[in-house]
């Protein structure tokens, strides 16, 4: 079995509803996101994709669907939190993404492994999520603890 991870980097606002500290207020991080599959490497020499477990050109396309192209320069936030947006300019805001969860790094790990479970390509395996929320802060979700 190979593990085979691809980097993603993407950019998004959040503000933590109803939090006790400054994450309560709308700021932006840059995210650096991996993705591991798990998987036996094709062994086809009349498929184009022998060698691989995956075409990461593939997985790119998996993640880019999923996670980035609808997060990517966007504010995501608690739907508690819509009250609060509805006085704002909407020119400034109109990319929103709503979530039933507190917009954490960890919560947001689970939100994706949900999302890309069922979007993996059969015989491979989702196995590691790492998000990082800053250089040195990261939440990570692992298929084996769940």
């Amino acid at each position: 079995m190979i593990r085979v991870t691809k980097e993603f980097n993407f950019e998004i606002a959040h503000a933590l509803w109803n939090y006790d500290g400054p994450c309560a207020n709308i700021h932006g991080h840059s995210y650096r996101l991996f993705v591991t599959v798990i998987g036996e490497p094709i062994n086809d020499d009349q498929n184009p994709k022998n060698g691989m477990v995956i075409d990461f050109g593939d997985l790119k396309m998996i993640i880019k669907q999923e996670i980035i192209n609808p997060l990517d320069h966007a504010i995501i936030l608690n739907k508690k939190a819509l009250e609060s947006l509805e006085s704002l300019n909407k020119q400034m805001f109109k990319k929103q993404y709503f979530v039933d969860y507190q917009p954490t790094c960890e919560n947001m790990v689970i939100d994706f492994a949900e999302k890309l479970q069922g979007k993996i390509p059969k015989g491979l395996k989702l196995h590691s999520i790492k998000l990082h929320e800053t250089a040195t802060s990261f939440a990570e979700w692992f298929a084996e603890d769940n």
